[in-house]
């Protein structure tokens, strides 16, 4: 049946016996293209049967599906033409793991941070009916990311709509890691109430043709309803807001998912269809865990396993173990995830630690004020989040911890590239977001013993500090350098002339390859771990100037308010007599590939620093 479907809507041609056999193609087909090049897998597996639903019932592209977070399209990207595209999946200049308008008219809304769906939806709707025009909207969200601020939000304001708006609860009972709150445990209850629907609108109108009476009996029925729906659907939250709900619906039962799309087409107003699925659905590893597959790298499909063996700790298993050593000695620690605990390596410390670790749900702006209030009484925490992902806090850092000076650890997983989820996820901002707010601290590791000693002094500095390292292996090398964490205090690593090399955190790596590749042009070059970011070491700024005719800061962040940045203003403010060089990311976003391709894509790798450093020398 796949091999049938060449573009969008060729899925109509189907009989809908063929149909229901396609489930088990698609499944198949991403399994094995997932096994050999990674992706997120669960997730994909069990919106199969919504998807096709979804496409049999509508016309793309000029009905709009938005997909929250949008790592569940695979199978929307089959169905609208790019099945001879998977073999690129994630790789450089290949096809992106998430919806990319650029990618295809089907791709309504670039997403790849939840909760975003039904803002992004109810935008669709209104310029559609300011424009006359006629088509529908679907935004696809799932129960994880209906712990996020801004989707209640948005519902709140799609509950004022007077035109069809559909909106896809898809309800799996996980985000990454098992869901959490209040709405995790509201939802629970419902997929266990008896299927109802509801009044239909065909009876309303029915009464409605009744003289006189017709309006009292409407009238009566509407609260008969309601009260019986607050007996077998607890809270009736959605139908309280204004927002019509439908389910829940078994969410692989292609006929019911067909039927229900079509009832809420026909309603006027904001529709909220309830779908129950299973995430991994299909392939039993994924069911079984369905947290290790949500993004996983390439695996052997019999048993499950990632096939490219672990070899050494990574930054996010030393950061994890050593808040385990803190916990021991301090019962005043508290740790915060927002959905991610296996993500930033906290799974550990919840299990030894339940009554001092907290998991907010994904809502990254409501876990910063939450650390803020955790300070303000008396607590010590340690927010634990990706970088792309603690953006959506920037307000809340602003205003609740800085502004108050509280003592606040932010562990900023993720940092700088990470590779093959691309634009959404590359963390190349916080260095910028983060040094752009007062009373604000920002460190960086060369190696993962100095994130160890950088933990521990984190969690004993007063004042709101950032402790940010990137995605994979940490570096072990150069352990002998240890020399203790002081704040705004650079370390000397080698000292001679001519060229120093100031470099940020985990690029300290690749600075070591530079300096070999100047020495061995004959250059003198010295090599300086910046270890703090904000505030730059400017003691070391102005010695360095004195010996030294070029001055490269090596970091792997965004150039626009970058640590070269800072050190060129310090340079200028103070008229120092030495070149700066920025060895940063250019002002643009970066697409997914492997980190080595996306450094020297940026000019960041060893070769193109090494080529820019002599060049800029030699205009000295």
């Amino acid at each position: 049946m796949l091999e049938r479907i060449r573009k969008e809507n060729d899925i109509k041609r189907l009989s809908f016996d063929e149909l229901c056999v396609l489930p088990e193609e698609i499944r198949q087909f991403l399994i094995e293209k997932t096994s050999k090049n990674g992706g997120h897998l669960a997730s994909n597996l069990g919106v199969v049967e919504l998807t096709i639903a979804l496409h049999r019932m509508f016309e793309l592209p000029k009905d709009k599906i938005i997909w929250d977070v949008g790592h569940q399209s695979y199978t929307h990207k089959l169905l609208t033409g790019r099945k001879d595209q998977f073999d690129t999946l994630r790789q450089y200049g290949g096809m992106s793991g998430f919806p990319k308008r650029k990618e295809s008219p089907c791709d309504a809304f670039d997403t790849g941070h939840s909760s975003t769906s039904v803002s992004a939806g109810l935008g669709y709707v209104k310029a559609r009916d300011m424009r006359g025009e006629d088509y529908s909207v679907i935004a696809v969200i799932g129960d994880g990311s209906l712990t996020g601020g801004m989707a209640y939000e948005a519902l709140n304001n799609a509950a004022q709509l007077e035109t069809n708006f559909i909106i896809i609860l898809n309800d799996n009972d996980m985000s990454i890691s098992k869901n959490v709150g209040g709405m995790s445990r509201y939802l629970d209850r419902l997929r266990t109430a008896d299927l109802y629907t509801g009044l239909k609108k065909g009876v309303t109108r029915t009464l409605e043709r009744v003289p006189v009476m017709g309006e009292k009996l409407i009238g009566h029925i509407r609260k008969t309803k309601s009260s019986i729906k607050q007996l077998i659907v607890p809270g009736m939250f959605f139908e309280d807001m204004g927002i019509t709900y439908l389910g829940p619906i078994p969410g692989h039962d292609m006929k019911a998912l067909c039927k229900v799309l079509g009832e809420a087409k026909r309603i006027d107003g904001a529709v909220l269809v309830h779908v129950m699925t299973k995430k991994g659905k299909g392939y039993a590893p994924a069911e079984k865990a369905p947290d290790k597959f949500h993004g996983i790298g390439p695996f052997d499909i019999e048993t499950g396993e990632v096939t490219a063996k672990k070899k050494k700790d990574t930054y996010t298993d030393v950061f994890g173990k050593v808040m385990c050593d803190e916990a021991r000695k301090n019962k005043n620690l508290a740790a915060i995830t927002a959905a991610m605990a296996d993500g930033t390596g906290l799974s550990r410390f919840r299990e030894l630690y339940p009554k001092q670790f907290f998991d907010v749900g994904i809502a990254e702006g409501h876990g910063v004020t939450f650390a803020a209030g955790l300070a303000a009484g008396g607590v010590k925490p340690v927010f634990a989040v990706y970088s792309s992902f603690l953006q959506r806090g920037y307000d809340q850092l602003v205003h609740d911890v800085c502004m108050q000076g509280l003592p606040v650890v932010f562990a900023v997983d993720r940092a700088g590239l990470v590779g093959s989820d691309g634009e959404t996820h590359q963390g190349i901002f916080d260095l910028s977001y983060l040094g752009s707010i007062p009373n604000m601290t920002v460190m960086s590791p060369k190696n993962k013993w100095e994130l160890a000693d950088m933990v521990r002094f984190a969690v004993g500095f007063d004042g709101p500090i950032a402790l940010r390292y990137p995605r994979g292996s940490a570096y072990d090398g150069f352990e002998e350098y240890r020399a203790p964490v002081e704040l705004g205090k650079s370390e000397m690593i080698f000292e001679e002339e001519d060229i120093a090399l100031f470099c940020v955190g985990h690029m300290f790596e690749e600075a070591v390859k530079v300096r070999k590749g100047l020495k061995e042009e004959g250059f003198g070059c010295s090599l300086v771990n910046a270890r703090f970011a904000k505030p730059i070491d400017e003691g070391r700024i102005t010695e360095l100037s004195k010996s030294h005719k070029l001055i490269a800061v090596i970091e792997e962040n965004s150039g626009e308010g970058s640590c070269a940045q800072r050190v060129l203003q310090y340079v200028s403010e103070r008229d120092l007599l030495v070149k700066v060089l920025a060895l940063s990311i250019p002002d643009q976003y970066v697409e997914h590939g492997n980190v080595e391709t996306l450094r020297k894509q940026a000019g960041i790798d060893a070769g193109s620093m090494i080529r820019k450093i002599t060049e800029a020398y030699r205009q000295l």
